[in-house]
């Protein structure tokens, strides 16, 4: 059943205000208040489609409750009632906001059809911002790049969740996108139009993360000077995404736990119990089963957040997605700085692809808009690297990238050069590359490459017993793999 459309009647003759109401009760849901300021007190208290207000009102008039419900979070419909029916009066309404503007006595007939069309243009207006939005993100996914395999699973992944109502929780090193994972689920899901509210959990102390996530009464603490709305109720119909769900507190923990149980929930301090209509999506850049485990976490709330489990691959994992996403950064960011679309210098690019990168995707991105700002010339030079990646500059002396190879292409010569430069043995090359031996085994397959022993011992002036002669002396780690 569709929920019915909320009109906040704002007017300070009584014998007006419930005519109003007897004529409207049938179709809308209707909330009184005889003075602006009582009406700003509902707008916070409960979501409000319409304010339909008398332009003179003791107080605050209704030019400026209209300016004011505007600027509010949730920008009611506003219209203006006045037995003043003059032109300034309209036109000074409609510079302030007013949808529209009608006289008393109010012709009902006419009232219902301007509430009619009011909230059909406020439903059209919503529909086209969500598909905008809809369209500029390609369906939530292009803000997320990779053509790795691990990537391509991982869309796979997304777009099997998002239908659903399950809960999903995002695993993933601080710096993967996990947020951006979250956006790409809501964006996909059928509750894409409604709100994608985000909860950094670690960023505030248990009290207030209590009140931020399921709101609070009047009086309810010190400072709670109005009852406000949590997180939850923002979230109402739409997404709620609690990032560093690892770092809340055990009592927070309990309620959230109730809420998934029942979704239902009680303002801080208050009675009135709550209906949760939210998909909930969490992430940790922590193992929360393992915290799970050791009671450092609750078990019983663990097994409700890790319905869907989706883990975003640290960049380390996939390299040969960093040609692709540092193409991005540098035309996203010399177009912020007013700067022509920059080159890297192969040697640059041989940089960042030996870097292990800890910081993820977001240490790439500040490096580059760093290397953006700073230079001066029509290429992104290895002088143009931050401090702590320019180091790794002399780990790949030997580790040539044409300039006009592709990204897959580019990745495949490092992995190529880095093998050949160490004899073809796995352990070194990846060493070298900044990534871990798994990695580069699963690249090998990745890239169809053979092992490259053959082409090493395809010289035969060299006797078995003297290459293992010379491999021996060689001493560990220098020869080729066993497992190549």
């Amino acid at each position: 059943m569709a929920r019915r459309a909320t009109i906040l009647i704002v007017e300070d003759e009584k014998n007006t205000r419930e005519g109003l109401e007897r004529a409207l009760s049938r179709h809308y849901q209707i909330l009184l208040a005889d003075s602006a300021e009582r009406a700003l007190v509902a707008l916070d208290e409960t979501r409000v489609d319409i304010i339909l207000s008398d332009l003179r009102l003791p107080g605050m008039d209704g030019l400026a409750l209209v300016k004011r419900a505007l600027a509010h979070d949730a920008q009611p419909i506003c219209v203006l009632l006045t037995a003043y029916g003059s032109i300034e009066a309209a036109v000074a309404a409609v510079k302030a906001g007013a949808y529209d503007f009608l006289t008393k006595p109010v012709n009902l007939d006419q009232l219902e059809l301007v509430l009619q069309r009011a909230l059909r243009s406020r439903q059209l207006e919503s529909e086209n911002k969500s598909l905008r939005t809809q369209l500029d993100k390609k369906f939530g996914l292009e803000t997320i790049l990779g053509t790795t395999p691990v990537m391509e699973e991982l869309f796979k992944i997304i777009r099997q969740v998002a239908p659903s109502r399950a809960t999903v929780l995002i695993q993933g090193e601080s710096g993967t996108g996990k947020e951006l994972v979250a956006n790409a689920i809501h964006g996909l899901s059928p509750r894409a139009r409604g709100p994608f509210i985000a909860v950094h959990c670690a960023a505030l102390p248990p009290t207030l993360l209590e009140s931020e996530l399921f709101g609070h009464e009047k009086g309810a603490f010190t400072g709670a000077f109005a009852r406000r709305r949590g997180r939850f109720e923002l979230a109402e119909g739409g997404t709620l995404f609690l990032d560093e769900i690892s770092e809340i507190d055990p009592s927070i923990q309990v309620k959230l736990l109730r809420v998934l149980e029942e979704r239902k929930f009680e303002r801080v301090g208050g009675q009135e119990t709550l209906d949760a209509d939210i998909r909930l999506i969490t992430a940790t850049n922590r193992d929360l089963s393992q915290l799970a485990q050791t009671n450092k976490f609750r078990q019983d709330l663990f097994f409700r957040l890790n319905v869907v489990t989706i883990t975003v691959p640290p960049l380390r994992d996939r390299l040969s997605d960093i040609p692709l996403l540092a193409r991005n950064f540098i035309e996203e960011f010399a177009r912020e700085n007013n700067k022509p679309i920059m080159n890297l210098a192969p040697e640059t690019l041989n940089a960042l692809m030996a870097y292990p990168w800890p910081g993820n995707v977001r240490e790439l991105r500040n490096a580059i808009e760093g290397m953006i700002v700073l230079a001066q010339g029509p290429e992104l030079a290895v002088a143009n690297l931050p401090e702590a990646i320019r180091p790794q500059t002399s780990l790949t002396p030997n580790l040539e990238i044409k300039p006009a190879a592709s990204l897959r292409d580019a990745s495949r010569q490092m992995i190529v050069a880095a093998l050949e430069a160490n004899r073809n043995n796995r352990t070194q090359a990846a060493k070298q590359l900044g990534i871990s031996r798994r990695t580069l085994h699963r690249k090998l397959h990745e890239f169809e490459l053979p092992c490259l022993r053959g082409r090493k011992r395809s010289t035969e002036a060299t006797t078995a017993a003297g290459s293992i002669t010379a491999e021996a002396a060689a001493g560990p780690g220098t020869g080729p793999d066993p497992a190549c």
